[in-house]
């Protein structure tokens, strides 16, 4: 506690933990939850890691990783039935959750509040605590159905982040997109990764 001018005493406002859960669900694109787990122990963010079946089987189509070598990018797993994990309370104070890539059917579960697996439940506890959620949700084209759900969860206080190419940043190789759209999402918790190619102005541009 420490004393204001007036002398009275005020607590001192909590301070949020270096901590944020990552979710990586079936959708294409399971290296952006694998950069994010990279990008996250870079930093010195302490990750907590759910994955869902769908993106372990995802994993296995899509890179030359074991479900070990995903889980041992980060901190601490959960498993994906353990409504008892740490993640699943409110009380458990973090900055908030990445789901990196985020399905169309875990994106919906989310919307509804109806959790069926610690991966929608962290989510949901991240919304009701007023902490960014932010999904990078993987689908195109989207029809009306999914139009709406994003409208309904951004009235919810999440942020839709689907990873969409910067050409701005020239991106030279598949995994410098990759980086690039990563550490954008990792900039809504107000974490700066090296790795961003940040916009400086127009090349040659001259003020009239």
């Amino acid at each position: 506690m420490a004393d204001d001018v007036n002398g009275a005493v005020r607590n001192p406002r909590p301070t949020t933990p270096s901590r944020l859960v990552v979710g990586i669900s079936g959708a294409s694109g399971v290296a952006y939850g694998i950069r994010a787990l990279d990008a996250l122990r870079e930093l010195g963010v302490e990750s907590h890691l759910v994955v869902t079946r769908a993106a372990l089987l995802t994993l296995s189509q899509e890179t030359e990783l074991s479900a070990d070598d995903l889980m041992g990018r980060a901190d601490v797993t959960h498993r994906l039935n353990d409504v008892g994990a740490s993640i699943a309370s409110g009380s458990f104070r973090t900055m908030g959750m990445l789901v990196a890539p985020c399905s169309v059917r875990t994106m919906s579960e989310i919307a509804t509040g109806v959790t069926s697996t610690l991966l929608t439940r962290a989510a949901d506890v991240v919304l009701k605590e007023r902490r960014p959620l932010v999904l990078m949700v993987r689908e195109t084209p989207l029809h009306l159905g999914h139009l709406r759900t994003m409208t309904a969860l951004t009235e919810m206080g999440a942020i839709i982040a689907p990873p969409l190419p910067a050409f701005y940043a020239r991106p030279a190789s598949i995994e410098e997109m990759i980086d690039q759209s990563v550490g954008r999402a990792l900039d809504l918790f107000g974490l700066e990764w090296s790795s961003v190619r940040r916009w400086t102005g127009l090349k040659g541009a001259t003020r009239e």
